[in-house]
């Protein structure tokens, strides 16, 4: 999405669109199954974000919309996005909604980013060089493709 189509879109299709890359986000490969569910719901929103679905100063869906959306309890959500709160990624403004902080996706890239490096990665690199796979050789396959 663009954002001057974020800005022009409803919050029912916000909504909607966030919570297709919810689903998505959520049942994929790279997510794991056995985190609760709100920090599943975070997972989906950080990749948004990242994505540029929702840039920096932009409104994310209410907490009531997105509940309603995903079937999820409006407590999951809100501890959701109040994880993102703690983290200095969202702002609130009273009576309007929640915001993408500013930097907040620069914050954020590293933040998993050192996730990734630290605890995802080692246990694949382990698990890769246990089976005999060459990361340069897996890298050229995939460029070559």
């Amino acid at each position: 999405w663009s954002r001057a189509s974020l800005l022009t879109m409803s919050e029912q299709e916000k909504v909607r669109r966030l919570t297709a890359l919810l689903y998505y986000g959520i049942n994929s490969p790279m997510v794991d199954q056995s985190k609760p569910v709100y920090q599943r719901l975070r997972d989906g929103i950080a990749a948004s974000i990242l994505d540029g679905e929702f840039r920096d100063g932009d409104m994310l869906p209410s907490v009531r919309a997105l509940a309603v959306e995903q079937g999820a309890n409006p407590l999951t959500v809100a501890k959701a996005y109040q994880t993102f709160q703690d983290d200095g990624l969202v702002t609130v403004r009273r009576g309007v909604g929640m915001f993408v902080a500013d930097g907040a996706t620069d914050r954020l890239r590293q933040m998993l980013r050192e996730e990734f490096l630290t605890q995802v990665w080692p246990p694949v690199a382990a698990q890769m060089k246990r089976i005999g796979i060459d990361a340069r050789a897996l890298l050229d396959e995939e460029t070559a493709a």
